[in-house]
């Protein structure tokens, strides 16, 4: 390990040794604040020209996987909130599958927690969307979605806050259950937010999608071909943004996904090529509208094939004890980042992993940027971070 790091920290060396008399090295953080968090990023340029991006990290380190072995799989609930803290109850929904599989209880969880986990979880995706769109706008000079965006997100985060008692850090999603049901009358306040929902996306979109200074600095800036976006393991609307259908949603069906009918939005090169900026900002777009698809099946379902029952109680399968055996288990989900994945290393007669090593969608997608940054101009770097859509609490973990 040590002597990898020794090669990769040569090569970072030699990167700054070659600048040329002509060439400038910038610090771009890590409090630009165009960053998106605390990230430092290295540019070597040449006038306006960016020759090379190298990306420091490490300033928000939180010690997630260290906390996982240290405490049993209750307690981690909390801090899994923490990594892509704009998505918390995705990140928890797929820590508890996780953890449900490897005890064996997958198939015997109530149909009504799976739709209320799903609906929550679409409703945060939503959400996170919605930070991803309205500060992308605000990178490349447009207020005004910034503002609306915000707006619409604070309606969501009143309804989490309302099911969960928390704004942001839920801790809803419980292996087995969940903290509470739904509280009464849920359901048809979800129906109304789809209701007043669906115009203001229309208007969004409008505002943005074919405003023509949006798509001069999106359009064609920072392509990212498919098999480039393979190589580097990215995924979620990075991946889907270059032509290729994949959902895991869809590819590995997992939770009530396989019973609800939405589509897989890709990029089509529509105002410039496929795989740019303005691809990446339009399948996000249209992946919103597919969430709202999402939850009025739920809500429905809810509403009627399963209803609330009087002596429905959410945590009765909720174990007091989890002994998983000795497992190696990979779990993961379609995050709205991307693929949220964790890996379980358990032992016998204890509810405390040996190993647990959580794959951040965030950290693989921004490990794209050297690639899309080369011979840009430094205004369309943070063009390309802001369509990029990281979280640094998910890169550092």
């Amino acid at each position: 390990m040590l002597e990898k790091y020794n090669t990769a920290y040569q090569r970072y060396l030699d990167k700054i040794a070659s600048v040329g008399s002509t060439e400038m090295v910038i610090n771009m953080g890590p409090q630009h604040p165009s960053t998106h968090g605390v990230l430092r990023l290295e540019l070597i340029t040449d006038g306006e020209i960016v020759k090379d991006v190298i990306p420091h990290l490490g300033y928000l380190h939180r010690c997630f996987d260290k906390h996982a072995e240290s405490m049993n799989y209750g307690k981690t609930i909390p801090f899994t909130d923490r990594l892509d803290y704009l998505a918390s109850m995705n990140n928890s929904h797929s820590f508890v599958m996780g953890v449900e599989r490897m005890l064996g209880m997958e198939d015997k969880i109530p149909k009504r927690i799976e739709y209320i986990r799903v609906l929550v979880c679409e409703l945060n995706r939503i959400a996170s969307h919605l930070i991803a769109i309205g500060t992308y706008g605000i990178d490349i000079g447009a207020f005004t979605p910034f503002l609306w965006c915000f707006r619409d997100r604070e309606h969501i985060m009143n309804m989490l806050e309302w099911a969960s008692g928390s704004r942001m850090l839920y801790n809803y999603i419980w292996v087995g259950g969940l903290f509470y049901d739904l509280p009464v009358g849920f359901e048809e306040r979800c129906k109304d937010f789809v209701k007043y929902f669906k115009p203001k996306l229309d208007e969004l979109d409008g505002l943005l999608t074919n405003n023509q200074i949006f798509i001069e600095r999106t359009a064609n800036i920072g392509v990212l071909p498919a098999d480039v976006a393979i190589n580097y393991g990215c995924s979620g609307p990075m991946l889907r943004a270059s032509g290729i259908k994949w959902d895991l949603r869809r590819i590995d069906g997992y939770s009530v996904y396989p019973e609800l009918e939405f589509d897989i939005p890709v990029g089509q090169g529509l105002m410039g090529s496929v795989g740019d900026c303005w691809d990446r900002y339009k399948v996000r777009v249209d992946e919103v509208r597919e969430s709202l698809k999402i939850i009025e099946q739920c809500v429905n379902r809810l509403m009627s094939d399963y209803a609330r029952l009087p002596d429905f109680d959410p945590r009765a399968l909720v174990p007091k004890k989890i002994n998983t055996g000795n497992q190696s288990y990979y779990v993961r989900a379609e995050n709205p980042k991307g693929e949220l994945g964790f890996y379980f290393e358990t032992k016998e007669k204890t509810d405390i992993p040996r190993r647990l090593k959580a794959r951040g969608p965030s950290f693989n997608n921004l490990s794209v940027l050297p690639e899309l940054g080369k011979g840009v101009l430094i205004a369309d770097l943070i063009a390309i971070l802001g369509s990029i859509d990281i979280v640094l609490g998910e890169v550092d973990r």
